[in-house]
């Protein structure tokens, strides 16, 4: 990475961290003061690179770098630059600036593609501020619901989309009416550079990754397993209707079924993230009568995800057959996997062959922008970089070195990509 690049990557993200701190981390609120700082930072440094700088009715950042036929398809570089409260400063940042660092180098350098390479910093991709999936991605490809600015409410002030757009500068009435400022057509392929957010890189001790696929996911918000309330002292074993026990048994079934398909090769991560009783109505000394859980299924293939689903229907009835307790999960929010494109996945690999970065292939177990591009056949592909600390919390931690290597990865495999 030329040191050019890397002292533009490293002001920016010094930058973001300064105008967003929220001890113990960062805060960058979808539609807020922190997100629009972060815009604003990103703006100024695609401005001072001498890139064209616009941004579209739901505040889209777009950072353009003119290529030799602008009538092509455009490449496009992005992500997100919201995060989460008390979050890190990378997740989502990391691939914005990588494309800005990499459109700045090659302007330095004079070098110019066949087309234009474009740099998004896209709105709104953290569900934490607003119930909906990876909203500012699917509002500039005019996907949202036309109620949405107006059902939508931010979590911590409980104000409508609507209200915040406005009071940014942006405009509700494209969403309501289905406008889109990007159109799928007219963009050649998007990488999404992104900080991995679990161990993988890690314990294998590389800097990069070349992401194969985006899990799909099941997830019940909203599970209830109901039995009988009584008293733990009086009522024997098989008179018991003990949702405790019904949904330790789901459970127990759950992990035996994750074990099973990650011994047949197949991808599969598996979460009951919530279990509780009403704390109104239990106590030591009650067999619980009730209990809520949700759970989140993931995985590339199409397949296991229907598999699981057919799991838990037969667990339920087995449940309710031999423990008198039914299960209801609730209406899921099924999102469908996406493979990452081979073409694009080839140059990353060839890329990182040519730079002398050893990557990793492995799949995203998170979600990301990317997949609002590759669910409208847009060739899309992500790149990892190693990120110590896990992520979504503050002790998310990325190192320049990985940066760099990532960049070096994407910086010689752009060429190809491009033509």
């Amino acid at each position: 990475m030329a040191d050019s690049a890397m002292r533009l990557a490293g002001l920016v993200f010094a930058a973001l961290r300064e105008a967003s701190e929220d001890p113990p981390g960062v805060t960058r609120a979808s539609y807020g003061p922190g997100e629009r700082a972060a815009h604003a930072i990103l703006r100024a440094a695609a401005e001072e690179a001498g890139l064209e700088v616009d941004c579209d009715a739901v505040g889209t950042l777009c950072m353009t770098l003119p290529g030799a036929d602008r009538d092509l398809p455009a490449l496009v570089i992005g992500s997100h630059l919201d995060a989460v409260p008390h979050g890190g400063n990378y997740d989502g940042a990391a691939g914005v600036v990588m494309g800005l660092a990499l459109a700045a180098e090659l302007r330095t350098q004079g070098r110019m593609l066949p087309r234009d390479l474009v740099v998004l910093g896209i709105r709104a991709e953290e569900m934490c501020w607003f119930p909906m999936l990876y909203l500012g991605s699917r509002a500039a490809f005019g996907l949202l619901p036309p109620d949405a600015p107006d059902t939508l409410r931010r979590t911590d002030s409980g104000r409508t989309l609507a209200a915040h757009m406005e009071e940014e500068g942006f405009d509700p009435d494209v969403i309501r009416q289905g406008r889109a400022s990007l159109d799928p057509r007219l963009i050649h392929a998007f990488l999404e550079p992104h900080i991995e957010q679990g161990p993988a890189l890690v314990q294998a001790g590389l800097p990069a990754a070349i992401v194969t696929g985006i899990r799909g996911s099941l997830r019940y918000r909203s599970c209830r397993a109901t039995g009988a309330w009584g008293h733990a002292g009086a009522v024997p074993r098989a008179g018991r209707r003990d949702a405790v026990l019904a949904v330790a048994a789901l459970a127990t079934a759950l992990e035996e079924f994750w074990r099973a398909t990650e011994a047949a090769g197949r991808d599969l991560v598996l979460t009951m993230g919530e279990c509780w009783t009403d704390p109104a109505l239990h106590g030591p000394t009650k067999i619980p009568g009730e209990v809520r859980f949700s759970l989140d299924i993931r995985s590339e293939d199409p397949a296991v995800l229907e598999e699981a689903g057919a799991l838990l229907r037969d667990q339920a009835a087995r449940i309710e057959a031999g423990r008198g307790v039914t299960i209801d999960y609730g209406a899921p929010l099924p999102v469908p996997p996406a493979t990452m494109d081979a073409r694009l996945r080839a140059a990353l690999q060839r890329g990182a062959e040519a730079a002398g970065v050893p990557v990793l292939q492995m799949a995203s177990g998170a979600g990301h922008d990317a997949l609002t591009f590759a669910g409208l056949c847009v060739p899309t592909a992500m790149l990892f970089i190693r990120n110590t600390g896990g992520s979504h919390n503050p002790e998310e931690a990325m190192d320049l070195a990985d940066f760099r290597a990532a960049f070096a990865v994407l910086a010689a495999a752009v060429g190809e990509i491009a033509a």
